[in-house]
């Protein structure tokens, strides 16, 4: 952890709604003039699209119907590690992009579904802002949860993240509802082992959880909207929460337990902004101290 350089992270799961979430603290990144340096957790996959493919396939005829983008080993865990240490200790570190689509591909000249080369971290940032699946992991191999200052976890109940990632998956990249349900029950022993976890070392957690009926997701048409949720936020350490605040300032919102609120699914965006932004304000404030 790092008071001049602080790290803040959203760890969630693929289809989980992290980006929902990282365009919130964007609007406090601007309103509040915080220069981050963006990392997506893709950058760090092991393999591109291709040799993914081919890595799963020679898993599957290894007998291991398992292996995915949760897989530690699938990723650069230890470059992710020293990424955090890095920044945290100097302000820099090393980093590249993972070229989604073709739109992103082609700006660089490149393929889609390849990295950028790495490339050395601009001067001048405030904090290190990372979104990905692996943001507070902890295995024997690493710890990445103890370097990072604010930990953020997005965990829409299951079937509401299985429904999440269909929708997206069919519209935003083509796949058929059977290459989506065979990623689903390959990846699913690494999310018991190695996404889940990490819900218990981030320090906030946001869960949507639908009112409308999601026992199928894979013959949901649509997905609930945010006024057909509640959105239940849990904070590890309560203390210094202005709870009555937020309950005045959310309307219909009540305390489930002494550390969780649960609010209208459709005031989640005014949620983060207001828990969102005192917690910034607090690690940029520290870090003027230091740096002056």
């Amino acid at each position: 952890m790092s008071q001049k350089h602080p790290v803040v992270v959203i760890t969630g799961s693929s289809g989980a709604g992290t980006t929902s979430v990282s365009h919130a603290m964007g609007q406090i990144f601007r309103r509040e003039h915080i220069t981050p340096v963006m990392v997506e957790g893709d950058s760090f996959h092991r393999y591109d699209r291709v040799d993914m493919a081919a890595q799963i396939a020679a898993a599957e005829d290894e007998g291991n119907h398992k292996f995915c983008h949760f897989s530690p080993e699938a990723n650069l865990m230890a470059e992710l590690q020293q990424l955090f240490v890095d920044y945290g200790q100097t302000g820099t570190g090393r980093i590249r992009r993972y070229l989604h689509d073709v739109d992103e591909a082609e700006k660089c000249g490149q393929e889609a579904g390849t990295f950028t080369e790495w490339a050395d971290i601009p001067e001048g940032t405030d904090l290190l802002f990372y979104e990905g699946l692996h943001g507070a992991i902890v295995t024997d191999d690493v710890n990445i949860a103890q370097y990072a200052d604010l930990k953020i976890g997005v965990v829409p109940i299951i079937n509401l993240e299985w429904i999440q990632k269909l929708h997206r998956d069919r519209t935003a990249r083509g796949y058929s509802d059977e290459a989506v349900v065979h990623t689903i029950l390959r990846r699913m022993p690494d999310y018991v082992s190695y996404i889940c976890p990490q819900f218990s070392q981030t320090d906030i957690n946001f869960q949507r959880v639908p009112t409308v009926d999601t026992s199928n997701p894979f013959i949901a048409r649509y997905i609930p909207s945010a006024d057909e949720s509640f959105l239940v936020i849990r904070f590890r350490d309560p203390n210094g929460i202005d709870f009555p605040y937020l309950l005045s300032m959310l309307h219909d919102s009540f305390m489930s337990r002494k550390n969780t609120i649960v609010v209208p699914g459709g005031k989640m965006d005014l949620a983060m902004q207001l828990i969102f932004t005192p917690l910034l304000q607090r690690l940029m404030e520290r870090r003027r101290h230091i740096v002056v």
